[in-house]
């Protein structure tokens, strides 16, 4: 299921949403004009690599530029293809308007870069002798992810199912199902070597999300809310 859109309205414009995506793109384009040598080091010099991140080994080619735990967030704003960016934005916009509308855009963009360290962590911890960097705003989507099903459940979502259409379904549907294809794709990934999702990043986002929510909101904003326009129905 792709999300397209959902049916809760916001009260404030999303700035900080607009800008990480804006961010995203932007270092996207500027990867994609690099030559092939450059845009490898470019990947490996501001991606996460786990063994760098542990210590256990020195950052690949002499690339001085960031610190090993620096790389926990300028790994989000890369991406490894258009598909991979344009997946990620999607739900970053769908979902994150209304988590930087209950939170306000101060503590959402700590909560957002927050989420994303944690991700970044949970991938490394599964393996952290890999120096395949890790790359993507995921994680820290998966963390918004994991506020909004705890705050709005009950909202509808605008899916689109390959092959079926279109329905409105609601969230906590949507991204319950979603978490648990991480688990399961997670679990199958164990003992792989080689690229592909960082499963366990978003796992550790998500859980993450859930964790942090009731620290980042507004006091007046309640749990398991239907959404400002929604109801089972």
């Amino acid at each position: 299921m792709i999300p397209l859109s959902d049916d809760n309205p916001t009260e404030r414009t999303p700035f900080i949403t607009v800008a990480f995506i804006a961010a995203c793109v932007l270092v996207y384009v500027y990867q994609v004009n690099l030559s092939s040598q450059t845009g490898e080091q470019f990947i490996f010099e501001y991606g996460a690599i786990p063994a760098v991140v542990f210590g256990q080994v020195d950052a690949p080619g002499n690339l001085p530029h960031v610190s090993a735990f620096s790389t926990l967030i300028t790994s989000m704003f890369l991406h490894g293809s258009w598909m991979h960016l344009l997946g990620n934005m999607l739900y970053l916009w769908v979902f994150g308007n209304n988590i930087e509308d209950v939170m306000g855009s101060g503590r959402y963009a700590i909560f957002y870069v927050t989420c994303g360290i944690f991700a970044a962590l949970g991938h490394a911890l599964t393996d952290p002798t890999s120096t395949i960097p890790m790359v993507g705003a995921s994680g820290a989507i998966s963390g918004i992810l994991g506020a909004y099903i705890l705050l709005f459940p009950r909202a509808h979502v605008l899916v689109l199912m390959p092959g079926f259409g279109t329905a409105r379904i609601a969230a906590g549907i949507v991204l319950g199902m979603w978490f648990v294809m991480q688990i399961l794709s997670g679990g199958m990934s164990i003992g792989r070597e080689g690229g592909g999702v960082a499963f366990f990043a978003h796992i550790g986002g998500f859980l993450a999300g859930t964790s942090l929510i009731g620290v980042f909101k507004r006091p007046d904003v309640r749990f398991f809310s239907p959404g400002r326009m929604n109801r089972w129905d």
